[in-house]
């Protein structure tokens, strides 16, 4: 379950079992959201949040996040499942 990205108090990872269409998981603890990313001729068409568990309260945050580094988001999915590339995690600290 490789985590991508902490951001805020926000836990944003992969799971290894992951299926189509691309998507992240996110979570606080007090919550969690699944986001999928729906993918054409190479762009992001459209951006899907879902709450998953309990009641993820930064959702604000996480659209913000979300909205700079889709484009980051959807490459670290390919590099990891595509390629089999190994991924570290970064800390961003500061708001967006």
């Amino acid at each position: 379950m490789p985590k991508i990205y902490e951001y805020l108090g926000i836990v944003i990872q992969f799971f290894s079992n992951e299926h189509d269409p691309v998507h992240i998981h996110a979570s606080t603890d007090k919550g969690a959201m699944k986001v999928s990313f729906f993918i054409k001729d190479g762009k992001i068409i459209k951006t899907k949040f879902e709450h998953i568990g309990g009641k993820f309260d930064k959702e604000k945050d996480l659209r913000i996040f979300v909205k700079e580094y889709k484009d980051r988001l959807v490459n670290a999915w390919v590099d990891y499942f595509v390629y089999h590339k190994s991924i570290t995690c970064i800390k961003i600290t500061k708001k967006l």
